[in-house]
């Protein structure tokens, strides 16, 4: 169940409780508290921005240009694209994606190996 908090709407008119705020946890579908618990004074709901959360970096044009190549199939401009980038940034990231890229394009290392 969430936690809400909740202050006096009047501060002049309130106890130490509700002046200074206080959490209460209810169902979502509670109706919301009007009146302080204690000194029975009107109280209003504190409302909060929501938390976001962003996972990894945020996508760069030249992520966004290499995703499209990959979408419509171009393995070998995606991996040329990724294989650049990695060199100015030395994300090892793109790195692998340039040479997974290459390998869908047909591109053979292994024959390279020694």
């Amino acid at each position: 169940m969430p936690t809400y908090a909740y202050r006096a709407v009047d501060s002049d008119r309130s106890c130490d409780y509700c002046r200074q705020s206080f959490e209460v946890i209810q169902r979502m579908t509670d109706s919301a508290l009007t009146l302080c618990p204690q000194c029975k004074n009107p109280i209003s709901r504190v409302l909060f921005a929501p938390t976001v959360v962003i996972k990894g970096s945020p996508l760069t044009e030249t992520d966004r240009k290499i995703r499209d190549y990959e979408k419509d199939g171009k393995w070998s401009h995606a991996a040329e694209l990724a294989d650049k980038e990695a060199e100015k940034t030395n994300r090892k990231d793109l790195k692998t994606r340039a040479l997974e890229d290459y390998k869908k394009a047909g591109y053979n290392f292994d024959k390279y190996d020694t």
